[in-house]
């Protein structure tokens, strides 16, 4: 018997649930490489490697061994061949385009240390997948709602919650599908650069989402009397304006969000918001191309600027605000605290404040690895996100879990009944 990896679960997981790897046949303290790889739906290759020695016993059990210094992560680290997973593409980011299919994730085991990979020792693929058997994937096209719903299995009715991305536009369904399999029935919301609705970011119209609320709080499957709102982002700001203008809006979650109207006017029957200041002499560009644009925004403390500063304290939920503090993007925690403020002047709840040291301006759900540069659609140019690997991939763990006993928490009455698994 030679060497094998042992994957548990064996086949298939979904993509934010742990994967435990072990190598069995191993020679007693024999040296190793292994090494994770993904390729996109575009055909985009990310990788990971990592050095190990294993055991006495010839086993290599990657929740009990720490990597050894050399490769892509080192110290005991049971996930870091899926957090540490890089792009061969520079500014290249990883998304889930169809999250009806998997990521078909290959893992490899080479003889030793060497700069050069050695002899293939064992190999093993393994599927990540977005959709839990039973979750129902429904097309929305109401009106002039361009979404998807996932429903949980089972009879409902669910929490509801509308989830927004940012600027990147298009109708990206990951991350609610992935939510949906907790138990919430989630509308991934398209606003900009998708089918029908309008191709750039010049001004948006808060009836349209006013129309998703309606949906959302109409729908058979979902439990009243209010939904939930998911931000991140530009999409962060637009569910601040939706939570201050509209009804039926029960919890508000901002991940890196704005309390700043941001890159669009916005307006909503006579109201109009126009976006915040941008001065682009504070955009630094290092040596490598890419822009640092974290002062680019004005601040919407001062000046003609106020006139940005959403009106949070108009709306009748609760907030949690998840804060990556080395956010390049813009400055997430300052937005946060100023909300904060903002909503205690006016005699409202203290909203949830969640910081995380060295974690960037994309969290996104568990094991996506951080991405730490791509182009911005603005700026017409590479932008740096911040983070630390490391840090970063535990931040999305965690906020993960506290994103959901959120909601649970407001959106049913009931503590969340799922507990962290790490």
């Amino acid at each position: 018997m030679g060497p094998a990896i042992r994957l548990s679960p064996a086949a298939r997981s979904l993509f934010d649930e742990p994967l435990a790897i072990a190598v069995q046949g191993l020679g007693p303290r024999q040296q190793v490489t292994l090494r994770a790889s993904l390729r996109d739906e575009t055909g985009e290759l990310f990788q990971a490697s990592a050095r190990y020695r294993a055991g006495d016993d010839g086993q290599l059990d990657l929740a009990r061994c720490p990597a050894l210094p050399g490769g892509s992560f080192s110290g005991l680290e049971p996930m870091g061949l899926l957090w540490a997973l890089r792009p061969q593409k520079p500014f290249w980011r990883l998304v889930k385009r169809d999250v009806q299919s998997p990521f078909l994730l290959q893992l490899e085991v080479l003889e030793g240390h060497g700069e050069r990979p050695g002899r293939l020792l064992a190999q093993a693929q393994h599927e990540r997948a977005f959709l839990r058997d039973g979750v129902r994937r429904v097309p929305v096209r109401e009106g002039r709602i361009r979404a998807t719903l996932f429903l949980p299995p089972g009879g409902g009715p669910f929490p509801g919650i509308i989830d927004l991305y940012g600027t990147g536009g298009g109708l990206p369904e990951y991350r609610a599908c992935l939510l949906a399999n907790h138990g919430f029935a989630v509308l991934a919301l398209a606003f900009y650069g998708y089918e029908d609705l309008p191709k750039g970011m010049k001004e948006f119209h808060l009836e349209y989402f006013e129309e998703a609320v309606n949906y959302m709080l109409q729908h058979s499957q979902v439990q009243g009397p209010g939904i939930g709102l998911l931000g991140h982002s530009k999409g962060g700001d637009l569910c601040v304006s939706m939570a201050s203008f509209l009804k039926g809006i029960t919890a508000t979650a901002l991940i890196n969000g704005s309390v700043a109207n941001v890159g669009a006017v916005l307006r909503y029957k006579d109201i109009t918001i126009p976006p915040l200041g941008v001065n682009l002499k504070c955009v630094k560009v290092g040596k490598s191309g890419i822009a640092d644009i974290i002062e680019a925004l004005n601040n919407p403390l001062e000046g003609p600027d106020q006139q940005s500063f959403i009106p949070l304290e108009k709306a009748e939920c609760c907030f949690l605000f998840i804060v990556g503090q080395d956010d390049h993007n813009w400055k997430s925690e300052f937005f946060a605290v100023e909300g904060s403020k903002r909503l205690q002047a006016h005699g409202k709840e203290k909203p949830k404040i969640v910081c995380y040291p060295g974690a960037g301006h994309y969290i996104e759900p568990p094991f996506f690895p951080m991405c730490a540069a791509s182009m911005h659609l603005l700026f017409g140019k590479p932008v740096m996100w911040g983070g630390e690997p490391k840090a970063h991939c535990e931040a999305q763990i965690d906020a993960w879990q506290q994103i959901q006993a959120f909601f649970h928490k407001h959106l049913t009455g009931k503590p969340s009944g799922t507990s962290s698994k790490l």
